[in-house]
Protein backbone atom coordinates (compact mmCIF):
# COMPACT_ATOMS: atom_id res chain seq x y z
CA UNK A 1 0.00 0.00 0.00
CA UNK A 2 1.43 3.40 -0.97
CA UNK A 3 0.43 5.32 2.17
CA UNK A 4 2.18 6.66 5.26
CA UNK A 5 0.33 6.31 8.57
CA UNK A 6 1.23 8.20 11.74
CA UNK A 7 0.45 6.44 15.06
CA UNK A 8 0.18 8.83 18.02
CA UNK A 9 -0.08 7.04 21.39
CA UNK A 10 1.80 7.39 24.68
CA UNK A 11 1.82 3.58 25.12
CA UNK A 12 4.88 2.10 23.39
CA UNK A 13 3.30 -1.36 23.15
CA UNK A 14 0.25 0.04 21.32
CA UNK A 15 2.51 1.85 18.85
CA UNK A 16 4.57 -1.29 18.27
CA UNK A 17 1.48 -3.46 17.78
CA UNK A 18 -0.08 -1.05 15.28
CA UNK A 19 3.24 -0.76 13.41
CA UNK A 20 3.44 -4.55 13.01
CA UNK A 21 -0.19 -4.81 11.89
CA UNK A 22 0.04 -1.94 9.39
CA UNK A 23 3.46 -2.83 7.99
CA UNK A 24 2.23 -6.38 7.37
CA UNK A 25 -0.20 -4.81 4.87
CA UNK A 26 2.49 -2.73 3.18
CA UNK A 27 1.86 0.63 4.86
CA UNK A 28 4.72 2.92 5.91
CA UNK A 29 4.42 3.79 9.60
CA UNK A 30 5.70 6.68 11.71
CA UNK A 31 5.32 6.96 15.49
CA UNK A 32 4.83 9.76 18.00
CA UNK A 33 4.50 9.47 21.80
CA UNK A 34 2.69 12.75 22.34
CA UNK A 35 0.21 15.04 20.60
CA UNK A 36 2.89 17.70 20.21
CA UNK A 37 5.28 15.28 18.47
CA UNK A 38 2.44 14.04 16.27
CA UNK A 39 1.58 17.58 15.11
CA UNK A 40 5.27 18.22 14.36
CA UNK A 41 5.39 15.01 12.28
CA UNK A 42 2.37 16.11 10.24
CA UNK A 43 3.95 19.52 9.63
CA UNK A 44 7.28 17.92 8.59
CA UNK A 45 6.21 15.33 6.09
CA UNK A 46 3.57 13.73 3.90
CA UNK A 47 1.23 11.85 6.22
CA UNK A 48 -1.78 10.14 4.62
CA UNK A 49 -3.63 9.09 7.80
CA UNK A 50 -3.32 9.57 11.56
CA UNK A 51 -4.29 7.08 14.28
CA UNK A 52 -4.63 9.24 17.39
CA UNK A 53 -5.18 8.27 21.03
CA UNK A 54 -7.84 10.28 22.84
CA UNK A 55 -5.98 10.60 26.15
CA UNK A 56 -2.42 11.78 25.92
CA UNK A 57 -0.12 13.63 28.37
CA UNK A 58 -0.19 17.46 28.19
CA UNK A 59 -2.23 18.14 25.04
CA UNK A 60 -5.14 15.71 24.70
CA UNK A 61 -5.93 13.81 21.54
CA UNK A 62 -9.15 15.77 21.12
CA UNK A 63 -7.27 19.09 21.25
CA UNK A 64 -4.69 17.67 18.84
CA UNK A 65 -7.52 16.68 16.49
CA UNK A 66 -8.67 20.31 16.35
CA UNK A 67 -5.11 21.45 15.56
CA UNK A 68 -4.82 18.86 12.79
CA UNK A 69 -8.12 20.02 11.29
CA UNK A 70 -6.70 23.54 11.14
CA UNK A 71 -3.44 22.34 9.57
CA UNK A 72 -4.85 19.85 7.05
CA UNK A 73 -8.68 19.76 6.94
CA UNK A 74 -8.74 16.77 4.58
CA UNK A 75 -6.29 14.59 6.55
CA UNK A 76 -8.18 11.50 7.79
CA UNK A 77 -7.86 10.87 11.54
CA UNK A 78 -8.94 7.71 13.39
CA UNK A 79 -9.36 8.03 17.16
CA UNK A 80 -8.61 5.21 19.60
CA UNK A 81 -9.09 4.93 23.37
CA UNK A 82 -9.23 2.39 26.13
CA UNK A 83 -11.54 4.34 28.39
CA UNK A 84 -13.17 7.18 26.48
CA UNK A 85 -16.58 8.46 27.49
CA UNK A 86 -19.51 8.74 25.13
CA UNK A 87 -19.14 12.53 25.25
CA UNK A 88 -15.50 12.25 24.12
CA UNK A 89 -16.45 9.95 21.26
CA UNK A 90 -19.20 12.35 20.13
CA UNK A 91 -16.81 15.32 20.32
CA UNK A 92 -14.20 13.45 18.28
CA UNK A 93 -16.67 12.74 15.48
CA UNK A 94 -18.05 16.29 15.60
CA UNK A 95 -14.52 17.64 15.25
CA UNK A 96 -13.90 15.63 12.10
CA UNK A 97 -12.58 12.22 13.14
CA UNK A 98 -13.30 9.66 10.41
CA UNK A 99 -13.79 6.80 12.88
CA UNK A 100 -13.50 5.89 16.56
CA UNK A 101 -12.68 2.51 18.09
CA UNK A 102 -11.70 1.19 21.50
CA UNK A 103 -8.81 -0.82 22.86
CA UNK A 104 -7.98 -3.66 22.87
CA UNK A 105 -7.55 -3.35 19.12
CA UNK A 106 -8.80 -6.01 16.74
CA UNK A 107 -6.39 -6.51 13.82
CA UNK A 108 -8.99 -7.05 11.10
CA UNK A 109 -11.14 -4.15 12.32
CA UNK A 110 -8.16 -1.78 12.34
CA UNK A 111 -7.09 -2.74 8.82
CA UNK A 112 -10.64 -2.46 7.47
CA UNK A 113 -11.18 1.00 8.94
CA UNK A 114 -7.77 2.22 7.81
CA UNK A 115 -8.44 0.98 4.27
CA UNK A 116 -11.90 2.59 4.23
CA UNK A 117 -10.57 5.92 5.50
CA UNK A 118 -7.76 6.00 2.94
CA UNK A 119 -10.16 5.11 0.11
CA UNK A 120 -12.63 7.80 1.20
CA UNK A 121 -9.79 10.32 1.31
CA UNK A 122 -8.62 9.26 -2.16
CA UNK A 123 -12.12 9.62 -3.57
CA UNK A 124 -12.49 13.09 -2.03
CA UNK A 125 -9.20 14.18 -3.61
CA UNK A 126 -10.34 12.81 -6.96
CA UNK A 127 -13.66 14.64 -6.70
CA UNK A 128 -11.80 17.86 -5.86
CA UNK A 129 -9.50 17.35 -8.83
CA UNK A 130 -12.39 16.66 -11.19
CA UNK A 131 -14.29 19.67 -9.87
CA UNK A 132 -11.22 21.85 -10.44
CA UNK A 133 -10.95 20.48 -14.00
CA UNK A 134 -14.63 21.25 -14.62
CA UNK A 135 -14.24 24.75 -13.19
CA UNK A 136 -11.26 25.35 -15.47
CA UNK A 137 -13.12 23.98 -18.47
CA UNK A 138 -16.05 26.31 -17.85
CA UNK A 139 -13.97 29.30 -16.79
CA UNK A 140 -15.01 32.64 -18.24
CA UNK A 141 -12.09 34.31 -20.00
CA UNK A 142 -11.67 37.99 -20.80
CA UNK A 143 -10.81 41.32 -19.20
CA UNK A 144 -12.54 43.68 -21.63
CA UNK A 145 -14.73 46.38 -20.04
CA UNK A 146 -17.97 44.69 -21.10
CA UNK A 147 -16.85 41.38 -19.57
CA UNK A 148 -15.87 43.10 -16.32
CA UNK A 149 -19.37 44.55 -16.17
CA UNK A 150 -20.79 41.04 -16.63
CA UNK A 151 -18.54 39.61 -13.89
CA UNK A 152 -19.72 42.33 -11.52
CA UNK A 153 -23.36 41.58 -12.29
CA UNK A 154 -22.82 37.83 -11.76
CA UNK A 155 -21.12 38.44 -8.41
CA UNK A 156 -24.09 40.51 -7.26
CA UNK A 157 -26.86 38.14 -8.38
CA UNK A 158 -25.22 34.75 -7.67
CA UNK A 159 -25.53 34.80 -3.84
CA UNK A 160 -29.24 35.70 -4.05
CA UNK A 161 -32.28 33.57 -4.87
CA UNK A 162 -33.21 35.75 -7.86
CA UNK A 163 -33.96 33.94 -11.11
CA UNK A 164 -31.70 34.86 -14.00
CA UNK A 165 -32.43 35.16 -17.72
CA UNK A 166 -29.30 35.15 -19.88
CA UNK A 167 -29.64 36.56 -23.37
CA UNK A 168 -27.15 36.70 -26.21
CA UNK A 169 -26.34 35.39 -29.66
CA UNK A 170 -25.52 31.73 -30.24
CA UNK A 171 -21.96 30.86 -29.32
CA UNK A 172 -21.39 33.69 -26.84
CA UNK A 173 -21.04 31.41 -23.82
CA UNK A 174 -24.40 31.69 -22.08
CA UNK A 175 -23.82 28.34 -20.38
CA UNK A 176 -20.58 29.67 -18.88
CA UNK A 177 -22.54 32.56 -17.39
CA UNK A 178 -25.08 30.12 -15.92
CA UNK A 179 -22.33 27.95 -14.44
CA UNK A 180 -20.64 31.01 -12.94
CA UNK A 181 -23.92 32.01 -11.27
CA UNK A 182 -24.22 28.47 -9.86
CA UNK A 183 -20.58 28.26 -8.75
CA UNK A 184 -20.78 31.55 -6.81
CA UNK A 185 -24.13 30.74 -5.22
CA UNK A 186 -24.94 28.97 -1.92
CA UNK A 187 -26.00 26.03 -4.12
CA UNK A 188 -22.48 25.48 -5.48
CA UNK A 189 -22.20 22.03 -3.86
CA UNK A 190 -25.55 20.99 -5.34
CA UNK A 191 -26.14 19.67 -8.87
CA UNK A 192 -26.02 21.80 -12.01
CA UNK A 193 -28.43 20.29 -14.52
CA UNK A 194 -28.57 21.56 -18.10
CA UNK A 195 -31.57 21.11 -20.39
CA UNK A 196 -31.37 22.17 -24.04
CA UNK A 197 -35.02 22.93 -24.74
CA UNK A 198 -34.35 23.24 -28.49
CA UNK A 199 -32.85 19.75 -28.73
CA UNK A 200 -35.76 17.89 -27.10
CA UNK A 201 -38.86 17.16 -29.23
CA UNK A 202 -41.96 19.03 -28.06
CA UNK A 203 -43.75 15.77 -27.20
CA UNK A 204 -40.92 14.71 -24.86
CA UNK A 205 -40.02 17.96 -23.12
CA UNK A 206 -42.52 17.52 -20.29
CA UNK A 207 -41.38 13.99 -19.43
CA UNK A 208 -37.74 15.16 -19.54
CA UNK A 209 -38.41 18.09 -17.24
CA UNK A 210 -40.85 16.50 -14.79
CA UNK A 211 -40.21 12.75 -15.13
CA UNK A 212 -42.83 10.06 -15.58
CA UNK A 213 -44.42 7.05 -13.94
CA UNK A 214 -44.45 3.52 -15.25
CA UNK A 215 -47.06 3.15 -18.00
CA UNK A 216 -47.57 6.91 -18.42
CA UNK A 217 -47.10 6.46 -22.17
CA UNK A 218 -45.95 3.84 -24.66
CA UNK A 219 -42.38 2.89 -23.78
CA UNK A 220 -42.53 4.13 -20.18
CA UNK A 221 -41.42 0.85 -18.62
CA UNK A 222 -40.43 2.27 -15.26
CA UNK A 223 -40.47 5.37 -13.10
CA UNK A 224 -38.00 8.10 -14.06
CA UNK A 225 -37.03 11.32 -12.36
CA UNK A 226 -37.15 14.50 -14.41
CA UNK A 227 -34.60 17.30 -14.60
CA UNK A 228 -36.37 19.32 -11.91
CA UNK A 229 -35.98 16.47 -9.42
CA UNK A 230 -32.38 15.81 -10.45
CA UNK A 231 -31.59 19.48 -9.86
CA UNK A 232 -33.12 19.47 -6.36
CA UNK A 233 -30.88 21.51 -4.07
CA UNK A 234 -29.01 22.96 -7.03
CA UNK A 235 -29.48 24.86 -10.27
CA UNK A 236 -31.55 23.94 -13.34
CA UNK A 237 -30.27 25.61 -16.50
CA UNK A 238 -32.98 25.86 -19.16
CA UNK A 239 -31.05 26.67 -22.33
CA UNK A 240 -32.93 27.96 -25.40
CA UNK A 241 -36.03 28.54 -23.27
CA UNK A 242 -37.65 30.39 -26.18
CA UNK A 243 -38.08 27.07 -28.03
CA UNK A 244 -40.19 25.49 -25.28
CA UNK A 245 -43.72 24.40 -26.19
CA UNK A 246 -46.73 26.27 -24.79
CA UNK A 247 -47.79 23.26 -22.70
CA UNK A 248 -44.34 22.92 -21.15
CA UNK A 249 -44.24 26.67 -20.50
CA UNK A 250 -47.44 26.38 -18.46
CA UNK A 251 -46.04 23.54 -16.34
CA UNK A 252 -42.72 25.29 -15.77
CA UNK A 253 -44.62 28.38 -14.64
CA UNK A 254 -46.64 26.27 -12.23
CA UNK A 255 -43.47 24.69 -10.85
CA UNK A 256 -41.88 28.09 -10.30
CA UNK A 257 -44.99 29.39 -8.56
CA UNK A 258 -45.60 26.42 -6.27
CA UNK A 259 -42.16 24.84 -5.86
CA UNK A 260 -43.77 21.51 -6.84
CA UNK A 261 -43.76 19.31 -9.92
CA UNK A 262 -45.92 16.39 -10.99
CA UNK A 263 -44.55 13.50 -13.01
CA UNK A 264 -46.29 12.59 -16.24
CA UNK A 265 -48.85 9.90 -15.42
CA UNK A 266 -49.13 10.89 -11.77
CA UNK A 267 -51.31 13.23 -9.74
CA UNK A 268 -49.01 13.36 -6.71
CA UNK A 269 -47.07 16.64 -6.40
CA UNK A 270 -43.38 16.48 -5.47
CA UNK A 271 -41.68 19.39 -3.69
CA UNK A 272 -38.43 20.55 -5.31
CA UNK A 273 -35.92 23.18 -4.23
CA UNK A 274 -34.48 24.42 -7.51
CA UNK A 275 -33.03 27.69 -8.74
CA UNK A 276 -33.90 28.13 -12.40
CA UNK A 277 -31.50 29.96 -14.71
CA UNK A 278 -32.75 30.33 -18.27
CA UNK A 279 -31.05 31.40 -21.49
CA UNK A 280 -32.14 32.29 -25.01
CA UNK A 281 -30.78 33.75 -28.23
CA UNK A 282 -34.27 34.97 -29.12
CA UNK A 283 -35.94 38.28 -28.40
CA UNK A 284 -38.36 37.00 -25.75
CA UNK A 285 -40.07 40.36 -25.34
CA UNK A 286 -40.97 40.28 -29.03
CA UNK A 287 -42.04 36.63 -28.67
CA UNK A 288 -44.33 37.68 -25.82
CA UNK A 289 -45.78 40.49 -27.94
CA UNK A 290 -46.42 38.03 -30.78
CA UNK A 291 -48.04 35.46 -28.49
CA UNK A 292 -45.24 32.92 -28.87
CA UNK A 293 -44.11 33.02 -25.23
CA UNK A 294 -46.08 33.40 -22.00
CA UNK A 295 -45.77 36.87 -20.51
CA UNK A 296 -46.22 35.61 -16.94
CA UNK A 297 -43.42 33.06 -17.41
CA UNK A 298 -41.17 35.71 -18.96
CA UNK A 299 -41.52 37.93 -15.90
CA UNK A 300 -40.94 34.97 -13.59
CA UNK A 301 -37.71 34.07 -15.39
CA UNK A 302 -36.34 37.54 -16.06
CA UNK A 303 -36.05 38.77 -12.47
CA UNK A 304 -32.39 39.56 -13.19
CA UNK A 305 -31.47 39.80 -16.88
CA UNK A 306 -27.85 39.22 -17.92
CA UNK A 307 -26.53 39.62 -21.45
CA UNK A 308 -23.65 37.55 -22.79
CA UNK A 309 -21.80 39.92 -25.16
CA UNK A 310 -20.84 39.04 -28.72
CA UNK A 311 -17.22 38.54 -29.66
CA UNK A 312 -17.45 41.65 -31.80
CA UNK A 313 -18.07 43.66 -28.62
CA UNK A 314 -14.99 42.28 -26.88
CA UNK A 315 -12.27 42.18 -29.53
CA UNK A 316 -9.62 42.85 -26.88
CA UNK A 317 -10.35 39.35 -25.52
CA UNK A 318 -9.97 37.47 -28.82
CA UNK A 319 -6.22 36.82 -28.56
CA UNK A 320 -6.53 35.75 -24.91
CA UNK A 321 -9.38 33.37 -25.76
CA UNK A 322 -7.56 31.95 -28.77
CA UNK A 323 -4.37 31.32 -26.75
CA UNK A 324 -6.38 29.53 -24.05
CA UNK A 325 -8.18 27.35 -26.62
CA UNK A 326 -4.88 26.50 -28.31
CA UNK A 327 -3.19 25.55 -25.02
CA UNK A 328 -6.14 23.40 -23.93
CA UNK A 329 -6.38 21.64 -27.29
CA UNK A 330 -2.65 20.85 -27.43
CA UNK A 331 -2.70 19.56 -23.84
CA UNK A 332 -5.80 17.40 -24.36
CA UNK A 333 -4.37 15.84 -27.53
CA UNK A 334 -0.78 15.38 -26.36
CA UNK A 335 0.60 17.96 -28.80
CA UNK A 336 3.60 20.14 -28.06
CA UNK A 337 2.71 23.83 -27.57
CA UNK A 338 2.73 25.60 -30.95
CA UNK A 339 4.15 29.11 -31.36
CA UNK A 340 1.90 31.52 -33.24
CA UNK A 341 2.93 34.37 -35.55
CA UNK A 342 1.88 37.79 -34.26
CA UNK A 343 -0.03 38.54 -37.45
CA UNK A 344 -2.34 35.58 -36.75
CA UNK A 345 -3.61 37.26 -33.58
CA UNK A 346 -4.17 40.50 -35.52
CA UNK A 347 -6.11 38.70 -38.26
CA UNK A 348 -8.23 36.84 -35.73
CA UNK A 349 -9.06 40.08 -33.89
CA UNK A 350 -10.22 41.68 -37.17
CA UNK A 351 -12.61 38.90 -38.23
CA UNK A 352 -16.40 39.44 -37.83
CA UNK A 353 -17.08 36.18 -35.91
CA UNK A 354 -20.80 35.68 -36.57
CA UNK A 355 -20.55 32.40 -34.62
CA UNK A 356 -18.88 34.19 -31.68
CA UNK A 357 -16.69 32.31 -29.19
CA UNK A 358 -17.81 28.90 -30.45
CA UNK A 359 -16.68 29.77 -33.96
CA UNK A 360 -13.34 31.10 -32.67
CA UNK A 361 -12.74 27.85 -30.78
CA UNK A 362 -13.50 25.78 -33.89
CA UNK A 363 -11.08 27.88 -35.97
CA UNK A 364 -8.30 27.59 -33.39
CA UNK A 365 -8.68 23.82 -33.12
CA UNK A 366 -8.71 23.50 -36.91
CA UNK A 367 -5.48 25.49 -37.14
CA UNK A 368 -3.88 23.39 -34.40
CA UNK A 369 -4.72 20.19 -36.29
CA UNK A 370 -3.75 21.27 -39.80
CA UNK A 371 -0.68 23.42 -39.08
CA UNK A 372 2.93 22.34 -38.77
CA UNK A 373 5.18 23.09 -35.81
CA UNK A 374 4.22 26.76 -36.00
CA UNK A 375 0.90 28.47 -36.78
CA UNK A 376 1.11 31.19 -39.41
CA UNK A 377 -1.31 33.27 -41.46
CA UNK A 378 -1.35 30.55 -44.12
CA UNK A 379 -3.11 28.31 -41.57
CA UNK A 380 -6.04 30.71 -41.16
CA UNK A 381 -9.24 29.50 -42.86
CA UNK A 382 -10.28 31.54 -45.92
CA UNK A 383 -12.90 34.18 -45.21
CA UNK A 384 -16.37 33.67 -46.66
CA UNK A 385 -17.16 35.82 -49.68
CA UNK A 386 -20.28 37.21 -48.01
CA UNK A 387 -18.46 38.20 -44.80
CA UNK A 388 -15.81 40.10 -46.74
CA UNK A 389 -18.41 41.87 -48.90
CA UNK A 390 -20.49 42.81 -45.88
CA UNK A 391 -17.45 44.31 -44.17
CA UNK A 392 -16.58 46.42 -47.25
CA UNK A 393 -20.15 47.73 -47.41
CA UNK A 394 -20.24 48.64 -43.73
CA UNK A 395 -16.97 50.56 -44.09
CA UNK A 396 -18.72 52.76 -46.66
CA UNK A 397 -21.81 53.38 -44.51
CA UNK A 398 -25.34 51.90 -44.58
CA UNK A 399 -25.42 48.85 -46.92
CA UNK A 400 -27.25 49.30 -50.22
CA UNK A 401 -29.42 46.25 -49.61
CA UNK A 402 -30.87 47.88 -46.47
CA UNK A 403 -33.47 49.47 -48.81
CA UNK A 404 -36.25 47.88 -50.83
CA UNK A 405 -38.55 49.80 -53.22
CA UNK A 406 -37.31 53.02 -51.66
CA UNK A 407 -38.24 51.83 -48.17
CA UNK A 408 -35.67 51.30 -45.47
CA UNK A 409 -35.93 47.78 -44.03
CA UNK A 410 -36.63 47.23 -40.36
CA UNK A 411 -33.82 45.77 -38.30
CA UNK A 412 -35.58 42.40 -38.14
CA UNK A 413 -36.14 42.32 -41.93
CA UNK A 414 -32.53 43.20 -42.62
CA UNK A 415 -31.23 40.70 -40.10
CA UNK A 416 -33.35 37.88 -41.52
CA UNK A 417 -32.24 38.74 -45.05
CA UNK A 418 -28.57 38.88 -44.05
CA UNK A 419 -28.80 35.62 -42.12
CA UNK A 420 -30.55 33.92 -45.04
CA UNK A 421 -27.90 35.06 -47.51
CA UNK A 422 -25.09 34.06 -45.18
CA UNK A 423 -26.55 30.61 -44.53
CA UNK A 424 -27.19 30.05 -48.25
CA UNK A 425 -23.66 31.15 -49.17
CA UNK A 426 -22.14 28.86 -46.53
CA UNK A 427 -24.25 25.90 -47.68
CA UNK A 428 -23.18 26.55 -51.26
CA UNK A 429 -19.56 26.66 -50.17
CA UNK A 430 -20.08 23.32 -48.37
CA UNK A 431 -21.94 21.82 -51.37
CA UNK A 432 -25.11 21.46 -49.30
CA UNK A 433 -23.46 19.56 -46.44
CA UNK A 434 -25.36 20.83 -43.39
CA UNK A 435 -22.98 19.30 -40.84
CA UNK A 436 -19.98 21.01 -42.42
CA UNK A 437 -21.88 24.29 -42.76
CA UNK A 438 -22.89 24.15 -39.09
CA UNK A 439 -19.24 23.71 -38.12
CA UNK A 440 -18.19 26.74 -40.19
CA UNK A 441 -21.04 28.81 -38.77
CA UNK A 442 -20.23 27.78 -35.22
CA UNK A 443 -23.69 26.39 -34.42
CA UNK A 444 -25.15 22.99 -33.62
CA UNK A 445 -26.47 21.00 -36.61
CA UNK A 446 -29.98 20.84 -35.10
CA UNK A 447 -29.97 24.61 -34.57
CA UNK A 448 -28.91 25.18 -38.18
CA UNK A 449 -31.80 23.01 -39.42
CA UNK A 450 -34.17 25.08 -37.29
CA UNK A 451 -32.66 28.33 -38.57
CA UNK A 452 -32.98 27.13 -42.18
CA UNK A 453 -36.67 26.38 -41.66
CA UNK A 454 -37.35 29.77 -40.06
CA UNK A 455 -35.50 31.60 -42.86
CA UNK A 456 -37.04 29.54 -45.67
CA UNK A 457 -33.69 28.10 -46.75
CA UNK A 458 -34.12 24.77 -48.54
CA UNK A 459 -30.62 23.59 -49.35
CA UNK A 460 -30.39 20.53 -47.11
CA UNK A 461 -28.46 17.71 -48.79
CA UNK A 462 -26.71 16.28 -45.77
Amino acid sequence: MDATILVVDDEKNIRRTLRMVLESEGYDVEEAGSAEDGIDAVQRGAIDLVILDVRLPKMSGLDALERLRDLQPELPVLMISGHASVAEAVRAVQNGARDFFEKPLDRDRVLLRVANALETSRLKREVSRLRADVDRRYEMIGESPIMKQLYHAIEKVAPTTGRVLITGESGTGKELVARAVHRLSPRADGPFIKVNCAAIPAELIESELFGYERGAFTGAQGRRKGMFELADGGTLFLDEIGDMSASAQAKVLRALQSGEITRVGSEKPIAVDVRVVAATNKDLERAVAEGEFREDLFFRLAVVPLRSPTLRERRDDIATLARSFLEDFCEENGLRPKPVDAEVWQRLAAKPWPGNVRELKNVVERMAILSGDRIGVEDLPPEGRLAAAARRELEDGVPNDAFEDGRRLTLREYRDRAERRYVEATLEECEGNVSKAASLLGVERTNLHKKMRSLGVNRDKG
